[in-house]
C-alpha cells in the first residue's frame, strides 16, 4: 500500500475549515495579517460559537461574558485566540470514526499540545504557538488511517494488542509506512508549514534523522510527560527517565527539571470544544 492511496480518498480526509488551514499557514509568515483572519473566523458561526463557549468557561475565569470574537481578541490576545481556533477547527474535522474514540483521541492531542506549549516557552528554539499547533495535529496520520482504511487500522491495533509490538513496527508491517509519515504527507498536501510535517514525522525517534528537528524533540517530550500523567508516575521516576538527549535537542536547560512537577498537574482546559 502507498500513502497516496490514503490521500486519493478525498471524501474521507479530515474536513478542516479553510480559515483554520490559513491560520496554520500564517504561523510561518511574518507578514500575516491576523486581523483579517480573525474577521474570517467571526464569519464561521460554528467556530465562533465553540470559541466563545470555551472563552466563557470556568477555565478562563473571566469577570464578564465575552460575546464576540473581537472582544475575545482584546481580552485574550491574538496568539491565544489563534491556538483556540486551531484546536476547535481540528477537533471537529471528523465525526463517528470507526475504531477510534474521538473524545479520547482529541483529549490526548489537547494535552500533548498544552505540554508542548509549556516546554516551548522554556526554550528559544521553538515558538510556543507552533509547538501547540504541532501537538494538536501530531497524530493526524492515525486519524487519516482510521478514516480511509478502518479495517487496516483495526488490524494494526489487534496486532499491537496481541503481540505487544510497537505501533511503528505494526504499521510498517501492515502498511509499509507509519502514520507519522502519512500525517506529514497530508500536511504537505494541505501546504501547511514544512516544520510541522517534519516534526510529526520525526517525533517518535528524533535522533534517527540526519537533521533532527527541535520541534520534534518538543513533541517527543510532551508525549513522554503526557504518558507520565496518564500512568500517575512519581515525580522522581519522571525526572530520572526523561530523555536528556532529547531535552538538549529541544534547547531545554537541565534547570527545567526543577519545574517538571508543575506539568504533572497541568490541564488543557479545552474539553468543552468536544
Amino acid at each position: 500500500m502507498e500513502i497516496t492511496d490514503l490521500l486519493k480518498q478525498t471524501d474521507k480526509l479530515p474536513n478542516v475549515p479553510e480559515v483554520v488551514r490559513e491560520l496554520i499557514q500564517a504561523l510561518s509568515d511574518p507578514n500575516a495579517d491576523y486581523n483579517v483572519i480573525a474577521k474570517k473566523v467571526a464569519q464561521d458561526q460554528t467556530l465562533t460559537l465553540k470559541i466563545l463557549r470555551l472563552v466563557n468557561s470556568a477555565h478562563f475565569g473571566l469577570t464578564r461574558k465575552v460575546s464576540t470574537i473581537d472582544e475575545a481578541v482584546v481580552i485574550l490576545g491574538m496568539e491565544k485566540l489563534n491556538t483556540l481556533v486551531i484546536a476547535s477547527g481540528m477537533s471537529n474535522s471528523a465525526s463517528d470514526v470507526e475504531g477510534l474514540d474521538l473524545r479520547a483521541f482529541w483529549s490526548d492531542c489537547f494535552m500533548v499540545a498544552t505540554i508542548a506549549n509549556w516546554l516551548a516557552l522554556r526554550t528559544d528554539k521553538v515558538s510556543a504557538e507552533v509547538a501547540f499547533t504541532a501537538g494538536i495535529i501530531y497524530n493526524i496520520g492515525r486519524l487519516l488511517l482510521h478514516l480511509a482504511e478502518p479495517n487496516r487500522a483495526r488490524a494494526i491495533q489487534t496486532l499491537i494488542s496481541e503481540t505487544r509490538t510497537s505501533r511503528i513496527a505494526a504499521e510498517t508491517e501492515r502498511l509499509g509506512f507509519t502514520s507519522q509519515e502519512a500525517g506529514k504527507a497530508l500536511l504537505d498536501m494541505w501546504r501547511l508549514p514544512e516544520e510541522l510535517g517534519v516534526a510529526i514525522m520525526q517525533y517518535k525517534r528524533p535522533y534517527t534523522y540526519e537533521v533532527p528537528s527541535p520541534l520534534s524533540a518538543i513533541l517527543n517530550l510532551a508525549n513522554y510527560l503526557n504518558s507520565a500523567i496518564n500512568d500517575q508516575r512519581e515525580i522522581d521516576e519522571v525526572i530520572v527517565f526523561i530523555p536528556k538527549k532529547v531535552m538538549q535537542l529541544a534547547g531545554l536547560k537541565v534547570e527545567v527539571l526543577d519545574e517538571i512537577e508543575e506539568v504533572l498537574d497541568i490541564k488543557s482546559g479545552l474539553e468543552s470544544l468536544l
